[in-house]
């Protein structure tokens, strides 16, 4: 498998942990909720992860018990980057090509992404 392909095989990985982790979450259909799918979900590279992952792999670990270590790592970029697109930082409208989470959610969920760093506390733990 060549490096993009394992790229590509580790981001759908942690987009599925990310996505079991909210699973559960009470409140689906909240705004809280759904900012939080979009911020942590709306794309990216997912470099972080997979640099777990790799890591992981020089060890001998096997991928299902670095799911959550590489998820909770993209829960910490993806609130950095909602925090960074705040109109108190740099007040960009746009992010991966869609609109902001704070553009997105603005009165109704502006403080999801301090929700985030819990989130990754949580997978940490598990």
């Amino acid at each position: 498998m060549d490096f993009n392909q394992q790229l590509q095989a580790h981001v759908v990985r942690v987009n599925d942990a990310i996505a079991r982790f909210l699973a559960p979450l009470p409140f689906q259909n909240s705004p809280l909720v759904e900012a939080m799918h979009y911020g942590a979900l709306l794309g990216g590279k997912r470099l972080r992860p997979f640099l777990v992952y790799a890591t992981g792999e020089m060890f001998g670990v096997a991928d299902e018990a670095l799911d959550a270590p590489a998820a909770a790592v993209e829960c910490i970029h993806a609130y950095s980057l909602i925090h960074d697109d705040l109109p108190a930082m740099d007040n960009d409208d746009l992010r991966r090509g869609q609109p902001t989470c704070h553009i997105k959610f603005w009165r109704r969920e502006r403080h999801s992404g301090w929700r985030c760093p819990a989130n990754a506390g949580i997978f940490y733990t598990e």
